[in-house]
């Protein structure tokens, strides 16, 4: 068996000097760059052998996303979506879609997993806000899904309560793991290991600067189609892999895309499409059988589940300097859509390094019945990279 280690940090697309587009990225270059976004991975690796459905080998995990600071279940976040191809699942979508808004934590796992993170996260949720379908109404978490069963025993579920409620509670802003991690570590990017990649790029929007970041459960391609940043990578390295078993070439994405620029559910959609142009990039076509689905978000405005008393002018007066807010209403900040042009291209960029990124990160790993996601080859990528890409100003020294 292969197994990711803890202490192996695996160089990311940047180390090897290369930066997708012309924006700096954040501190981290990861979507905690967005300030109160927090992440965390439970991964489960166990066994090795032939499938025995039920009972392993384990090559699985669950992530958790929580959107924004403080309690998003009472402080709801404008958020939208965007399904390119829709052969995959996210639970809550539809009521997403209608609301505009998101109000659970965001969970990934594998797909035959969504029923049990949902449950364990409906507890969750019902254990910290009690008043749930008592006084408030029911909830519906949001669940995402890719399918590891190429590698994991899916049918077993290995997911379980302990897990979730340590991938919500552990939730931390700062660097984010990436590769053969939490949901991602049984995920496969144009059929190398690796599933989680994130990253983020500080742009002007508005005439203040604002952060934009993406994380990816990436589970699709592939492998003579990939390109990094515009080289086709795939197609001069395929050979030395023809040896190595693989599983169908579909696949499915998850794109999750956290933005601090003040932007409603319709220019959150707007965004959300533009995050698809990165999959192509990398060589993704939308497969018939894949699954590439969007969801965007922005943490700079707050929509209470409740109507809270605010201040409100004497009403007695016939020429009121303000305009007063009854508790049944509510005020958000929007930046205009002519400026937004410059965080479109930015939400291209980070989509494109997340995929990369989390393909990068990837480690060996072997799963059920022999089945084996090499590492991408980083050496003759660079190699690579180097003969055929014209170095560029914004690139960052390369590690080797």
């Amino acid at each position: 068996m292969s197994a990711p280690s803890a202490a192996l940090r695996r160089p990311r697309l940047r180390d090897l000097g290369v930066a997708i587009g012309r924006f700096p990225t954040g501190p981290d270059n990861a979507i905690t760059d967005v300030a109160g976004v927090r992440v965390h991975h439970v991964t489960k690796i166990q066994g090795e052998g032939e499938l025995v459905p039920g009972l392993g080998p384990v090559r699985t995990g669950v992530t958790a996303v929580v959107p924004a600071d403080g309690d998003v279940f009472l402080d709801r976040v404008f958020t939208a979506s965007y399904v390119l191809n829709g052969a995959g699942e996210v639970t809550g979508l539809s009521q997403i879609n209608e609301w505009g808004l998101c109000e659970t934590p965001i969970l990934l796992c594998s797909t035959l997993c969504v029923g049990r993170v949902l449950d364990a996260t409906v507890a969750w949720l019902s254990r910290r806000h009690p008043k749930i379908g008592k006084d408030y109404d029911v909830v519906i978490p949001v669940v995402a899904e890719c399918d590891d069963s190429f590698l994991n025993d899916a049918v077993g579920r290995h997911v379980t309560q302990a897990d979730v409620d340590e991938a919500i509670d552990g939730a931390r802003s700062g660097p984010v793991a990436e590769g053969c991690v939490g949901a991602g570590t049984g995920m496969q990017t144009f059929h190398f290991a690796g599933g989680i990649g994130t990253s983020s790029r500080s742009v002007p929007v508005g005439g203040v600067d604002a952060v934009v970041g993406a994380l990816v459960l990436s589970n699709f391609g592939d492998r003579e189609l990939l390109r990094v940043d515009g080289v086709p990578v795939g197609r001069l390295i395929s050979d030395r892999f023809n040896h190595v078993p693989r599983r169908g070439p579909a696949g499915s994405i998850i794109v999750l895309v956290a933005t601090d620029a003040p932007l409603i559910h319709r220019q959150l959609a707007r965004l959300a499409r533009r995050a698809a142009l990165a999959i192509g990039r990398t060589g993704g076509y939308a497969a018939n059988n894949s699954g590439e689905i969007v969801l965007a978000w922005s943490t700079a405005n707050r929509v209470p589940r409740v109507p809270t008393e605010q201040w409100s002018a004497p009403r007695s007066s016939r020429s009121l300097s303000v305009h007063p807010l009854a508790p049944g209403r509510h005020m958000a900040e929007l930046v205009l859509d002519t400026e937004i042009d410059a965080l479109y291209e930015a939400t291209v960029d980070v989509v494109e390094e997340a995929i990369l990124n989390a393909m990068f990160g990837g480690v060996d790993m072997t799963g059920h019945s022999g089945h084996h996601a090499p590492t991408l080859p980083l050496d003759a990528v660079a190699e690579i990279l180097k003969r055929y890409r014209p170095p560029h100003p914004c690139d960052p020294p390369p590690l080797f």
